[in-house]
């Protein structure tokens, strides 16, 4: 489904490790990194002190940035150590989502000949006939509400958590890949995260997942939204949303995506000055795939669907465009 939705293990290629280095510590990455967790730590603190409608909205963007943040390790940033890396992104702020998993899962949406195929893409939001008629009449129904933006960022993100668990579930059960040992670690990383939450900042877990976890979900699915379109040719299945100054930097630019998938080996601070240089190019590629801000994407979608739920050919074309 989305970028969010992924499977357990960790056999993707690793894609981003043949891909030359800009920096060997990116300081800007790094600051990202203190303002997500510190950030989350101070706000989540004020639980009992502000308003809860303070306190849940900013802490969902921190865990959103946090998101953007393992998304911007996963592709080798901000050091050459990998080890450093992981240990920057692994604890895991919405609980419900791995590192690891998401790492492998989203290396795969990286080959790019495959994107939006219903089997091979982890983060396609598309089904297959065959799988289509399977779904019940009410998991149908929701498919189809998630397919508008105000649909994917209320039910969809319940879905994309939902149908991750699902396949987690069944991963665990054949222990595909280590499914097992890569839980258990998840597991334990989460104590912290819960210890802090409960305890320290006295804040129901359960409130913390519906008004701060479930909701960064959402804003990082309002993103994920509009990246891809199923299209034969691969570069006209990436979209561009421009002139996104206040999701943008929350996303690490990703806004930018098809420059994100054309340089992920780029770091976002790099983004917005390359875009510049290389707009006209990109746009050209893409097949004019572009918005000019997501309030333009909410003025198309809000209410109205983004694409049909079933691939139009059914699976990714094979050749390469």
């Amino acid at each position: 489904m989305n970028d969010l939705i992924t499977s357990a293990g960790s056999g993707a290629p690793d894609l981003s490790a043949t891909q030359p280095r800009v920096a060997a510590v990116e300081i800007p990455t790094l600051l990202i990194a203190l303002l997500a967790y510190g950030g989350w730590g101070a706000i989540t603190l004020m639980y009992g002190r502000w308003p809860l409608w303070v306190v849940a909205p900013l802490g969902a963007v921190l865990v959103t940035l946090h998101g953007s943040l393992q998304h911007e390790i996963v592709h080798g940033h901000p050091t050459r150590f990998g080890w450093i890396n992981r240990l920057l992104a692994i604890v895991p702020l919405s609980i419900w989502l791995p590192y690891d998993s998401y790492r492998a899962s989203h290396l795969a949406h990286h080959i790019d000949e495959r994107l939006t195929d219903p089997l091979d893409d982890p983060e396609s939001w598309y089904w297959t006939a065959e799988d289509w008629t399977r779904l019940s009449p009410v998991t149908r129904g929701v498919v189809h509400i998630s397919r508008t933006l105000a649909g994917r960022v209320t039910v969809g993100a319940f879905l994309a958590i939902g149908r991750f668990l699902h396949s987690e579930w069944r991963a665990l059960l054949a222990n595909r890949e280590g499914a097992r040992a890569l839980w258990l670690e998840h597991l334990l990383w989460c104590v912290p995260v819960i210890v802090w939450v409960k305890v320290v900042c006295g804040m129901p877990l359960w409130l913390y997942m519906l008004a701060v976890a479930i909701p960064g979900t959402s804003i990082t699915l309002i993103r994920s939204f509009a990246e891809h379109r199923a299209r034969p040719q691969v570069r006209w299945r990436i979209a561009i949303v421009e002139g996104s100054w206040i999701l943008g930097p929350i996303f690490l630019f990703n806004n930018l995506h098809a420059l994100h998938h054309e340089a992920p080996w780029v770091p976002w601070y790099q983004y917005p000055a390359r875009y510049r240089r290389t707009r006209e190019r990109l746009i050209a590629e893409n097949g004019g795939l572009v918005y000019r801000t997501y309030f333009d994407v909410a003025w198309r979608f809000l209410l109205r669907p983004h694409d049909s739920p079933l691939h139009p050919t059914n699976r990714a074309p094979i050749k390469r465009a």
